[in-house]
């Protein structure tokens, strides 16, 4: 076959065209005269563009439902501007004055004025809020001062304010005032894990009784372990016997383990509520099987207990699902034949049905972990003071006591926990054996 032929049957728009001298290279070009390697390159890139474009919409949707507010979490994690930007004087004192400099007049002075004109603008609650996330109490002291300020502070400023309030004596007052007097700051993160700085500046975990943060992650990393294993014993027969049973069976089976899907979270969660309390159906049932006396009946909600309950029905569909969609493959021939070769149906199953399950596990156990160590809303109703997660702290400070910094935090600690934890299992297991479907 010519050269001219085989282009014309790569291409039949290109054209060959040889150079007079002999011997010379041939150059492959397209019906209008663009070197055909160009004209490819031109061609690849457009569909990439098409390509790009076509995923250009769900691309923007994440980034601003996802990417961006995750941002905007960490920013806020270490950023509060309450206290600098409301009192510019007394900062400005603690930026031009190392830490461990004496408390001069100046200081006292720049706190005064920044207290009149706080409270003149009506932000000194607004600095009373920020101070008090790391002095609790000092709210009220912001405030009282504040209103005694309008009328003004007359020199020597530190007498003026201690007349006014001997707690401004308080050097852990004075350091935090020094620490907020920067709007970005690690206490938020110190706080989240129940450490503080003392008055040396170095970091200490604060007082037995005010230590909260750190047994809530672990109070949360447990049951949510614990939910995935109870997930797992539940659902693994169930997933067994969906994969197992004819079509038509399987279906109607399927039918009950999708239903819960059907009906609201809410109502899921209440329904448990009314089954769980002490005079509710199951308390009945106990009573009316002489398992427990009328006087005996067993508290199961606003605890541990029912936390764990509620929760593990709420997630065990999704690990049945993977479990499900991995069973539905496996031949069940593999099975037979390794009893066919000696092996006891606990050994068949060990050996050859069980590993072939994993990838469906791995991912059933990712799916109901994530869930549940983020789970709100159950928590909240079923769980009373001993069943509440790390996500109801941070709830709280949402809503409540409007620390958005240290709820920031929190949420920054968990989002990391459970990256690390995936890339642990990634590392063990690898997620490339994940199977979802």
């Amino acid at each position: 076959m010519t050269k001219d032929a085989m282009q014309t049957a790569l291409d039949p728009h290109a054209a060959v065209v040889s150079e007079a001298s002999g011997g010379a290279a041939t150059l492959l070009t397209t019906a209008d005269g663009q070197p055909l390697a160009r004209a490819l390159a031109r061609s690849s890139a457009r569909a990439r563009r098409r390509a790009f474009l076509l995923v250009a919409p769900l691309l923007l949707f994440v980034v601003i439902t996802f990417v961006i507010p995750i941002g905007q979490m960490l920013h806020r994690s270490m950023y509060n501007a309450g206290f600098a930007d409301n009192m510019p004087q007394v900062s400005a004192w603690f930026q031009d004055n190392p830490p461990g400099t004496p408390i001069d007049e100046a200081a006292w002075g720049a706190l005064a004025a920044d207290l009149k004109a706080a409270a003149e603008n009506r932000t000194i609650g607004i600095v009373g809020t920020r101070i008090n996330y790391d002095v609790p109490g000092t709210r009220s002291l912001f405030t009282s001062t504040g209103r005694k300020a309008r009328d003004g502070f007359e020199p020597p400023y530190r007498d003026a304010l201690l007349a006014a309030d001997a707690k401004w004596d308080n050097p852990t007052l004075w350091r935090a005032m020094r620490s907020a007097s920067s709007a970005y700051t690690g206490n938020f993160y110190l706080a989240a894990l129940d450490r503080t700085r003392d008055d040396e500046g170095s970091v200490t975990m604060v007082p037995e009784r005010q230590q909260v943060y750190v047994m809530l992650f672990k109070r949360t990393l447990g049951l949510s372990l614990l939910i995935t294993a109870m997930t797992f014993l539940l659902g693994f027969p169930i997933a067994h016997l969906l994969a197992t049973l004819p079509m038509r069976k399987s279906n109607l089976l399927m039918i009950l383990v999708l239903l819960p899907f059907w009906t609201s979270l809410l109502v899921r969660t209440t329904a448990w509520m009314v089954l769980l309390q002490q005079q509710g159906v199951l308390n009945d049932i106990f009573v009316w099987l002489g398992i427990v006396g009328p006087d005996g009946r067993l508290q199961m909600i606003y605890n541990r207990t029912g936390t764990i309950i509620a929760m593990t029905h709420i997630l065990l569909p999704f690990m049945i699902l993977p479990l499900y969609s991995v069973m539905r493959t496996i031949n069940p021939s593999y099975v037979r034949a390794a009893r066919s070769l000696g092996a006891t149906s606990w050994t068949a199953f060990r050996r050859v049905y069980f590993p072939q399950t994993l990838p469906g596990l791995g991912a059933g156990a990712l799916l109901v972990f994530i869930l549940a160590v983020g789970y709100y809303i159950t928590p909240a109703l079923v769980g009373g003071s001993t069943g509440q997660l790390i996500s109801n702290m941070i709830a709280m400070h949402m809503t409540e006591t409007l620390n958005w910094s240290m709820a920031a935090a929190l949420a920054a600690l968990l989002l990391g926990g459970v990256l690390v934890l995936y890339w642990v299992y990634d590392r063990l297991v690898g997620i490339d054996n994940l199977k979802l479907g």
